[in-house]
C-alpha cells in the first residue's frame, strides 16, 4: 500500500473520482451531493491523495484548509475506496494521512460532511473519533446529511 499526493486531472484519478461521483448519485439527489470537482482539487490549499495498490489507484481522499471566524479547520472531502478494495482499511489510512497533514500545518479541527445513506463510512467516522455537530460553513441544513468534527492533537 503506497500513499502519495495525486493529480485530480490525471486518468486514474478522474476515473476514481467519476466511481465516486455515480455512487452518490445513486443513493442522494443532486442537491444532497457536496461534490468536489477536480479543478478545486488543484486547488493550493487542498491535499488530494490516493493509496495505490500495486499498479492499482484503490482509494482516494482530500482536505481543504478553511478559515473561518472560530479559525482554521480541514474539511475532509471526497473519501472513495473502490468497491473491490473496501475491507482493507484503507479509508481509515487515508483518514490519519490526511489528519497527520492538519496536524503537521498546526491546524487542530477537522470537519466533514457525509450521508445517512452511508453506514459504513458513518462507523469509520465515529470510530475515528469524529461527533455529530451541526451544519457548518455554506452547509445548510439537510436530513440526508451528518456533519461531523474531530478535535485533533499533537502527533
Amino acid at each position: 500500500m503506497q500513499i502519495e499526493p495525486l493529480d485530480p486531472h490525471s486518468p486514474a484519478a478522474m476515473s476514481l473520482l467519476a466511481q465516486s461521483d455515480a455512487y452518490m448519485a445513486a443513493l442522494y439527489p443532486s442537491e444532497s451531493n457536496h461534490l468536489e470537482d477536480p479543478q478545486a482539487l488543484a486547488q493550493p490549499r487542498v491535499r488530494f491523495i490516493g493509496v495505490w495498490l500495486a499498479e492499482w489507484l484503490a482509494g482516494c481522499a482530500a482536505v481543504k484548509v478553511v478559515d473561518d471566524a472560530e479559525g482554521p479547520y480541514g474539511e475532509i472531502k471526497r473519501v472513495f475506496v473502490q468497491p473491490h478494495f473496501r475491507g482493507r482499511g484503507i479509508s481509515k489510512v487515508l483518514m490519519e494521512e490526511l489528519e497527520s497533514h492538519l496536524r503537521a500545518q498546526g491546524i487542530g479541527l477537522a470537519r466533514l460532511e457525509t450521508g445517512v445513506h452511508q453506514p459504513e463510512a458513518l462507523k469509520l467516522y465515529e470510530t475515528l473519533g469524529y461527533d455529530r455537530r451541526a451544519p457548518f460553513g455554506s452547509y445548510a441544513e439537510d436530513p440526508l446529511s451528518v456533519f461531523m468534527e474531530k478535535r485533533l492533537t499533537a502527533s
